[in-house]
């Protein structure tokens, strides 16, 4: 920890905060008593808690998308492997101590409908995901809706995880995946 600029600092303190107890219930004097910078210093680096919530939105989105790729660059081996190890990355994610669910899901829940700046992130996160599904449909040679189910799969199998506190959502989550791959007709259908 003292080798971290106070900026890092607080948002490792604000993230882990923020995902184990929401958004709502966590002040900064919390994130300040946690983290050790002064509550001073904390507004001069983010102006509101608003701003800070964005911030660790924004850096968790990065995270976890680069997360993702890299764990389906080196377990896959064809298209259809990398749509499958997406489901793979989850189960390992949903195995942490600490998840409690779909952090952008979770912060949608509670701030979606008072913070629009907090909202667009999350859509953006999300469409972000979407996106790679498309990069890994298109390579897998599945129609480009294929993208769309998949993600709302995902979405589905991360809320379902948090719920029940269970890893194996994503293993079923990953074999109707395979049944949407199956059935779209892609050239590694029924394999």
């Amino acid at each position: 920890m003292g080798n971290e600029t106070d900026r890092v600092r607080i948002m490792r303190v604000a993230d882990a905060l923020f995902n184990e107890r929401g958004v709502h219930a966590v002040g900064m004097d919390t994130i300040r008593d946690i983290s050790g910078v002064p509550l001073k210093r904390i507004y001069a680096i983010f102006a509101s808690k608003d701003e800070l919530m964005h911030e660790v939105l924004r850096q968790r989105s990065i995270d976890a998308r680069a997360a993702i790729i890299r764990y389906v660059d080196s377990h896959a081996s064809t298209p259809v492997d990398s749509i499958l190890a997406v489901f793979d990355y989850l189960y390992n994610s949903f195995s942490q101590p600490e998840f409690r669910g779909c952090f952008f899901i979770n912060t949608f829940g509670e701030m979606g409908s008072v913070s629009d700046r907090i909202a667009d992130i999350i859509r953006v996160h999300k469409g972000a995901v979407t996106d790679y599904f498309s990069e890994l449909v298109a390579a897998a040679g599945l129609p480009a809706d294929v993208a769309d189910q998949l993600s709302i799969l995902m979405n589905g199998a991360l809320a379902t995880a948090g719920i029940f506190a269970t890893p194996e959502t994503a293993h079923q989550a990953q074999a109707i995946a395979r049944l949407l791959i199956d059935a779209s007709g892609g050239p590694d259908a029924g394999r």
